[in-house]
């Protein structure tokens, strides 16, 4: 059994998220999926849209995923020697550089594990969390995001 490992925030689910684990699964037989806690994800990136329990959870849900666990809160590679992964698969923007990652799993006594960048997804303008946002906030923003609100005013929907 080869044990694959993903990390990422997951914080509404998109096509690129399920691409990332798709071809994350490609690279063994298991794969663990490591949610970032929310205070992570507020210090690194954004305030979190939903809470890690969810995220966690509907991760799990993902055909490719075996597992889906939440992260260590204060130190990234306790989850690494928790989940003991064969391989790290990153997502094609992870600010993770591969040399410094394997630098840190051989300081740990993990320098056997094999990290692979996973190829970037393009398919689709809404593959990404903030473009998502930025999308409903703007149908939002022009009245548009209901079809009720579409109605000129006055006129009634049939």
């Amino acid at each position: 059994m080869t044990r694959v490992m993903a990390v990422g925030v997951f914080d509404l689910l998109h096509l690129g998220h399920v691409h990332y684990l798709t071809e994350a699964k490609k690279h063994g037989t298991e794969l663990v999926v490591v949610v970032a806690t929310d205070s992570m994800v507020a210090r690194r990136k954004h305030q979190p849209v939903m809470p890690q329990e969810m995220r966690a959870a509907l991760v799990a849900a993902l055909k490719p995923v075996d597992r889906a666990i939440i992260g260590d809160e204060r130190d990234q590679y306790a989850s690494v020697e928790a989940v003991r992964p064969d391989v790290i698969a990153l997502g094609w923007d992870d600010y993770h550089r591969v040399d410094e990652i394997k630098a840190n799993l051989a300081g740990r006594g993990l320098g056997h594990i094999e990290v692979a960048r996973m190829p970037k997804f393009e398919e689709t303008d809404l593959n990404g969390t903030r473009k998502i946002i930025r999308r409903i906030v703007d149908l939002y923003q022009h009245a548009s995001l209901y079809a009720a609100e579409r109605q000129p005013s006055g006129e009634n929907p049939q």
